[in-house]
C-alpha cells in the first residue's frame, strides 16, 4: 500500500483556496449589486461544496474510490442544503444586523472592509474547516470503520440540523407565534440543534481521515476551529446576546442546554442556564 501523497495534498490545497476565493469574491460582487452582505452566509455553504468537489477533481488517481466519492458528496449535500435553506431564509429582507453594525465601524471604505473582514475571511475559514475534506481525497486505505462511523456521526448531525431547521421555519410561519420563543422538537432538548448538528457534521467528517495519524494531526485543527465558532464564535455566543432581552428566553434557557442535549429540566429545577 502507497504512503500518503503529501505532494500531491499540497498542491490539492491550492487549487481548493482558489476555489473557496473565487465562490467569495463572485459573492462579494453580486453582494455590491444586490447593495446587501447577508447573501456570504449563502456562499458559505456553496463555498464548502466548491472546495469538495476542486479537491475531489484535483486528487484524480490517488486515494481510496470509496472514501473520496462519500466524503464529496456529504460534503456537498450539507453545504448545498445548508446553502438553500439559508437563501430562502433571508429572501426578502434586508441586511442582517449583524453586518450592518460590523460595517458601520469601517474606517474608510464599507465595501473594501467587508471584503477584508467577511468574505475573504471567511473564504479562508472555509478553507481550514475543510481540511479533512480535502485530505481524505488522497488517504490511500479502503473505508473501513472509522469511515462508517464517520458516516453515522455525518448523518445524525445532518438530521439534526436539517430537521431543527425545519421545525424552526413551520413555528415561525405560524402567525400566532409571533414574538414567541421556540422551545418544541428539537428545540426543547438544546437552544441550538442547528449548531450541534454542524458540530456532528464536521468531527464526522474528521473521521474519514484518522486512518493515517499524520494526516488526522494536521487535520485535526479544523473541527476545533468549527467547534469553536459555533459555541463560541458567530455562533451560540451572538445568537443569544441578540435574543437575550426578548420575553421568555432566560425561563428558556434555564431548562435547555445550551447546546448538548438532554431532556428539558422541569420548572423550578435548580442547574445553569447555560447548559450543554
Amino acid at each position: 500500500m502507497n504512503g500518503f501523497p503529501w505532494d500531491r495534498f499540497a498542491q490539492g490545497l491550492g487549487l481548493s483556496a482558489a476555489a473557496a476565493l473565487a465562490v467569495m469574491l463572485v459573492t462579494f460582487a453580486v453582494a455590491l449589486r444586490l447593495g446587501v452582505h447577508r447573501i456570504v452566509d449563502v456562499a458559505w455553504g456553496a463555498g464548502f461544496a466548491a472546495v469538495a468537489v476542486t479537491s475531489c477533481a484535483a486528487s484524480a488517481g490517488e486515494g481510496d474510490g470509496t472514501r473520496r466519492l462519500l466524503v464529496t458528496a456529504l460534503t456537498c449535500a450539507w453545504g448545498l442544503r445548508l446553502a438553500v435553506h439559508i437563501g430562502r431564509r433571508g429572501r426578502g429582507h434586508g441586511e442582517d444586523p449583524r453586518y450592518e453594525r460590523m460595517l458601520s465601524r469601517a474606517p474608510g471604505s464599507r465595501a473594501l472592509y467587508a471584503l477584508r473582514m467577511v468574505y475573504l475571511l471567511q473564504g479562508a475559514l472555509v478553507w481550514l474547516v475543510s481540511l479533512p475534506v480535502q485530505a481524505a481525497q488522497y488517504v490511500p486505505d479502503p473505508a473501513g470503520p472509522l469511515v462508517w462511523a464517520g458516516c453515522a456521526v455525518w448523518t445524525v448531525g445532518f438530521l439534526f440540523e436539517a430537521v431543527g431547521d425545519h421545525q424552526l421555519a413551520r413555528f415561525k410561519a405560524d402567525p400566532a407565534n409571533k414574538g414567541r420563543i421556540m422551545d418544541r422538537g428539537l428545540w426543547a432538548w438544546t437552544r441550538h440543534p442547528n449548531y450541534f448538528g454542524d458540530f456532528l457534521v464536521w468531527w464526522g467528517l474528521f473521521l474519514f481521515v484518522c486512518d493515517e495519524p499524520a494526516v488526522a494531526a494536521v487535520c485535526a485543527v479544523s473541527p476545533v476551529v468549527m467547534s469553536f465558532l459555533l459555541t463560541r464564535g458567530s455562533g451560540q455566543r451572538l445568537l443569544e446576546q441578540h435574543m437575550a432581552d426578548r420575553p421568555g428566553f432566560a425561563e428558556y434557557a434555564a431548562r435547555t442546554s445550551g447546546f448538548f442535549p438532554r431532556p428539558p429540566r422541569p420548572p423550578g429545577a435548580r442547574g445553569s442556564a447555560s447548559g450543554g
